[in-house]
């Protein structure tokens, strides 16, 4: 059988790490497994830092960087952060630590349409497929992370994966005691510690495992609030012999952060970057023109939703995650691996108010309710509202993995993603000072409730949604011409169902809903119902389901012209089901049915052709790409409902290259370099209205992607203790809107690390200084885009709002191991 070797040059952060694009570093224990005999990465291995070449062998476009890379970059970072400089990915973050979370495009795709994955099990979200960048694991964990550019692995657990997949995998515990401390401080009051347990091999079967928490809490850096984090993980690792194995791990991550305050453009060349909520509970008023801030206090108590304390973004996850690898036979193995995940967040406007005679609050009684107690019930009271989502998520993933003969493998595989989705809106009491009794409202086993005159809690949003993968894969891998041309041909077939419960009653043709105990005023002869004096029609609590099935191929061939020289092509498809708000709303139809929004999964046909070049000191790579993106899924007017819903509105195209180099120069610096040309861009208009306006959408690019994105870097060893890395990120000018008639500038990050090993506290004990944004450049950040800046026919103007990027920040971590 043909030996790949899979290398990772020692001396450079990127060189090699960023350049293994390899399925060796795929997620789950199948896809590991099913490498060819020689891959460096195994169940029980990781990559491999060998000075030398990176001999790339995977038929499709992926980067991959490794626990080398990932510890010279700033302690506690998103993980999504550190793969910034990977081609054909735009990270851009919120803050400098990570966990205020961040945006990614991935070729153009946004984060709800790539795949997030943890040793192989799904994090995006069951119901709206988003990412939250600042709930991943702590850095020091992880051994290696992978880009997908298009693609998934045949046994990704995904059904929005249209955009490609990002995964990440926990190291394995080693053989011998040991471990590390690390304490960081920063700018910003910054200060985070982190430990790590290793227990080395102990018990009668050698069995291994290490244990590892961490604590952060620092300052926002502009306006009053702070962001807090604590996480714990562990993990088991009990070898069986022969390359099986059985692990099982576990994490649990808590944040409790305030947000920043995103501005338009206006308001930012009124107010400049350090504009922000407001410190104290109170109403403002901007004047972008006058450049003038008008503050008065709220008319109802706490009702100030531009208020620091309101602003809130909390969440409580953990998973448990078992992988197990068994050879049956010689040649024939066998892998599962279960999970299971929890999470409790919210978001949303997270501010309301309720009359104490409103019909929620009467309920089934003929009276209101003194709910602020001051001795009558004429009052208008605030709430804090959050939108509350409690997830309960069981996966499995398992595979037959069959050596036909020393050139020729197949596998067979399942995957089973099942996840039962809480979404709720439970009121909770507000303090004296306008901030929340409990950052969960008053979700059960958290805040107090708010109950009306009947005894029924006050709430705006309670329904239930189940989402159901159950997916087969098949995979071939073969190699010919005397192990010259790899072939690996698979598909994989998603049966995918989401159950829908709605608790609440659904306004007609509207997303907005009314929860409420109170009886109708009238049935209306479609069915229908209103209440109190308001004709407004609302539709009666539901429960429905929609399933969506697909075959998608996933073929790659890679060919070896000569010695250092490679040419791969790969082709793929992709869908990604639709959210689970794309579903909730409802309307009336003229048969007096109901109907949901017949909207269908989004799916992509993405090509990739790519040359590579490889020696002892250079690795070099570029891809020419394009994917074809049907049936995507936007808000928009549907006619036969007559209303504006989540439907399909056409398709959308793109083309690019990806391109990126590494060198060594000598045995003690290397540099780096990436490059991405993005050309994304919408097919056809976008219906607004029964009249027939349209917004003008055909042919513009896409939101929030840079055309053009550059970066690169060095590291170098001054001395055997002393060694400089810096890089740096070139992102494009971004459009902000759907029609292209706002942007904002490009814009160049430099960062920047300097580590010095100290005599002291034995090998492994250095300190380590970090500098983002070195040059303290001003820049955008996230974006939240709009349809159109300018007012349209059948369109009013709204203003994107942007997050202004964070300054130049510094961090010194001491670092010891043992």
């Amino acid at each position: 059988m043909k030996t790949m070797k899979f290398a990772c040059l020692a001396s450079t952060a990127l060189v090699g790490c960023l350049l293994s694009a390899t399925a060796a570093f795929a997620q789950s224990t199948a896809s590991q497994a099913n490498e060819v005999e020689g891959v460096v990465v195994t169940a029980t291995t990781g990559p491999r830092a060998v000075a030398g070449l990176v001999a790339e062998t995977a038929p499709k476009s992926k980067s991959t960087i490794t626990q080398e890379y990932i510890d010279k970059q700033q302690a506690g970072q998103t993980i999504l952060d550190t793969l910034n400089l990977t081609p054909g990915l735009s990270f851009t973050n919120t803050d400098p630590y990570g966990s205020s979370g961040g945006n990614v495009r991935l070729r153009g795709f946004d984060g709800n349409r790539i795949s997030l994955t943890f040793d192989g099990i799904p994090l995006n979200d069951t119901g709206n497929y988003a990412i939250f960048t600042n709930q991943q694991l702590d850095g020091e964990l992880i051994s290696r992370a992978s880009v997908n550019m298009g693609t998934t692995d045949v046994d990704s657990p995904t059904a929005s994966a249209v955009g490609g997949t990002i995964n990440y995998v926990t190291a394995v515990p080693g053989n011998e005691f040991g471990g590390m401390a690390r304490a960081s401080f920063g700018s910003d009051s910054y200060f985070r510690a982190f430990a790590k347990v290793e227990t080395g091999e102990f018990g009668p079967w050698n069995t291994k495992a290490w244990f590892a928490a961490s604590t952060q809490n620092y300052d926002k850096f502009k306006g009053k609030g702070s962001l807090e984090k604590q996480q714990y993980n562990a993990r088991f690792y009990q070898s069986l012999g022969n390359g099986d194995f059985a692990s099982l791990a576990f994490h649990y991550n808590e944040n409790r952060n305030n947000n920043y305050r995103a501005m338009t453009l206006a308001e930012f060349r009124a107010f400049g970057r350090e504009l922000d909520f407001s410190d104290t509970c109170t109403n403002r008023v901007l004047s972008t023109s006058a450049r003038t801030i008008t503050e008065t206090a709220p008319v109802i108590p706490g009702n100030c939703s531009d208020f620091y304390g309101r602003q809130v973004n909390p969440s409580n996850t953990g998973n448990i995650r078992g992988q197990f690898l068994y050879h049956i036979k010689e040649n024939l193995r066998f892998t599962f691996d279960p999970s299971f995940q929890y999470v409790l967040a919210d978001g949303g406007s997270q501010l309301g108010t309720i009359s104490e005679t409103d019909g929620r609050v009467k309920g089934t009684s003929a009276n209101g309710k003194d709910l602020n107690g001051d001795g009558d019930t004429s009052d208008t009271v605030a709430f804090f509202t959050p939108s509350v989502t409690n997830t309960r998520r069981y996966g499995l993933t398992s595979s037959l993995i069959w050596d036909i003969n020393d050139t020729q493998r197949v596998r067979v595989g399942y995957t089973g993603d099942f996840g039962r989705h809480r979404q709720t809106g439970e009121f909770t009491s507000l303090k004296a000072d306008g901030t929340t009794t409990n950052v969960f409202g008053g979700k059960d086993g958290n805040g107090q409730k708010v109950f009306g005159s009947d005894g029924s809690f006050l709430r705006n949003r309670d329904r239930f949604s189940i989402a159901n993968l159950n997916q087969i894969s098949v995979e071939y891998r073969g190699e010919f011409l005397e192990d010259k041309l790899t072939v690996v041909a698979g598909v994989r077939a998603p049966f995918f169902k989401r159950e829908l419960n709605q608790y609440c009653y659904s306004q007609d043709g509207s997303s907005n809903v009314r929860c409420t105990t109170e009886a109708p005023t009238a049935t209306l002869a479609n069915g229908n119902v209103t209440f109190g004096t308001s004709t407004t029609q609302f539709i009666k609590p539901y429960s429905t389901e929609k399933k969506y099935d697909a075959v998608l191929p996933n073929i790659g061939v890679n060919y070896e012209l000569a010695k250092s020289h490679y040419v791969y092509a790969s082709y793929a498809e992709g869908l990604s089901a639709p959210r689970t708000d794309s579903l909730y709303t409802v309307k009336r139809l003229a048969d007096n049915s109901v109907a949901n929004p017949g909207v269908q999964p989004e799916t992509t046909k993405a090509v990739d052709v790519g040359y590579r070049f490889q020696t002892p000191d250079v690795a070099a790579q570029v891809a020419l790409w394009a994917n074809q993106f049907e049936n995507r899924i936007v808000t928009a007017f549907d006619e036969e409902l007559g209303v504006s819903v989540d439907r399909n509105v056409g398709d959308a195209k793109g083309y690019g290259l990806d391109a990126q180099v590494s060198w060594n120069l000598e045995e003690y610096l290397s540099v780096f370099g990436s490059f991405s040309y993005n050309h994304s861009t919408l097919k056809s208009d976008l219906r607004l209205n029964a009249a027939g306006d349209r917004l003008p959408t055909g042919g513009k690019r896409f939101v929030e992607t840079p055309e053009y994105t550059f970066g690169g870097g060095f590291d170098w060893n001054i001395i055997e203790a002393l060694r400089l890395s810096m890089d740096l990120k070139y992102t494009g000018e971004r459009f902000s809107t759907d029609v292209n008639d706002e942007k904002v500038s490009s814009y160049t990050l430099v960062n920047a690390s300097l580590r010095y090993d100290l005599p002291v506290g034995g090998k492994g004990t250095y300190v380590q200084a970090n500098v983002k944004n070195l040059f303290d450049e001003t820049y955008f950040g996230n974006i939240s885009s709009r349809s159109n800046a300018v007012a349209l026919t059948g369109s009013s103007a709204s203003s994107p709002t942007y997050a202004i990027g964070f300054p130049r920040t510094y961090q010194v971590t001491l670092t010891t191991k043992f």
